[in-house]
């Protein structure tokens, strides 16, 4: 038993102060070599100034380039014969345009028709229902007496969708009856 109480006081023995005292100075030295090492060198970044510089260069080159384009003559497709003109030239050339045209009053806002709902539908209190379950109206072309138009005509001469949408679903033509 004697043996294991002085094993427990070895591994239990407390260090000496010179151990703590030695690593205390290591760390103050590490300190004052940091400081010797940082505390010469410059505060202010060069980086960022550069950065500055190239932005203002780009900047100022950008400028350049669309000062040239309002104020120069270019081909833009010569193929085409699409060309680019000076913008003072073309402001010149509008105001001469419109100054020939008279101008028309402007005519009354068409506010959309509410779509109609279906025969077999109850009605609804809230929002109409969406586009994609509405059948567009149809416009039928007008046929003379004597002339027939087979169906894939009629079908060639609807409208585009554009002007589907603006038709009412009550324009669309009834079924013709024969007596």
């Amino acid at each position: 038993m004697a043996d294991t109480q002085s094993a427990r006081t070895i591994a239990y023995s407390h260090a000496p102060f010179s151990t703590w005292l030695g690593i205390v100075f290591l760390f103050a030295l590490f300190g004052l070599i940091v400081l010797a090492v940082v505390g010469p060198s410059p505060r202010s970044s060069d980086y960022e100034e550069t950065r500055a510089k190239k932005r203002m260069e780009k900047f100022n080159a950008l400028q350049e380039e669309n000062k040239k384009d309002l104020t120069t003559y270019a081909w833009i497709d010569k193929n085409k014969g699409v060309a680019r003109i000076p913008i003072e030239r073309a402001m010149e050339l509008t105001v001469a345009d419109l100054a020939q045209k008279k101008p028309a009053p402007a005519g009354p806002i068409a506010t959309p028709a509410a779509p109609a709902a279906p025969a077999g539908a109850p009605p609804t209190g809230g929002s109409p229902a969406p586009a994609a379950h509405q059948q567009p109206a149809t416009v039928q072309p007008a046929q003379t007496s004597g002339s027939a138009v087979s169906p894939a005509a009629q079908g060639a001469a609807s409208p585009s969708p554009a002007t589907e949408q603006s038709l009412p679903a009550a324009a669309s033509p009834a079924p013709a009856t024969t007596p």
